[in-house]
């Protein structure tokens, strides 16, 4: 009978760490409360790109904007994660070095894309750094691929 208490509470255990561990990576994967993007200089494409606060590289895909969306779909986002906040009233700022405005643009219940003079703003999964630009000129998911 000790021995089925025990296994029961383990059960009961692994399936808490378990939740728990979901929600925290749920939490992670959702968008912050604010985005700030900067500009960097990437030797790669020997040019000034937009960039993440962490160093990232920045993308948009041509001629998608805010108003026609080319990538919607689950294996895009795979490929070309967006840049979200999880709220429609988030601070944005754009860091030294970057032109134009930005803004939001709605992607599900709980997630706004940010915009760069309109243009939905994305990193891509095969960038693993800083200065890396992997995803330039890239051709998928209706368009072409620009750091």
């Amino acid at each position: 009978m000790f021995k089925q208490t025990l296994r029961r509470t383990y059960g009961v255990l692994v399936v808490v760490f378990v939740l728990a561990g979901a929600v925290v990576a749920v939490a992670l994967a959702s968008g912050s409360q604010s985005a700030t993007v900067g500009s960097a200089s990437n030797a790669t494409l020997n040019a000034n790109v937009v960039v993440t606060p962490q160093g990232r590289t920045v993308y948009a895909l041509s001629p998608e904007t805010s108003r026609h969306l080319l990538c919607k779909t689950k294996a895009c986002f795979g490929f070309w994660p967006p840049l979200t906040v999880s709220s429609a009233t988030a601070k944005l700022k754009a860091g030294p070095g970057v032109q134009g405005r930005l803004g939001l643009v709605r992607r599900g219940t709980k997630s706004y894309q940010v915009t760069l003079r309109g243009m939905p703003l994305y990193r891509f999964a095969g960038d693993h750094g800083r200065d890396e630009a992997h995803g330039q000129g890239i051709e998928s998911f209706g368009g072409r691929w620009h750091a």
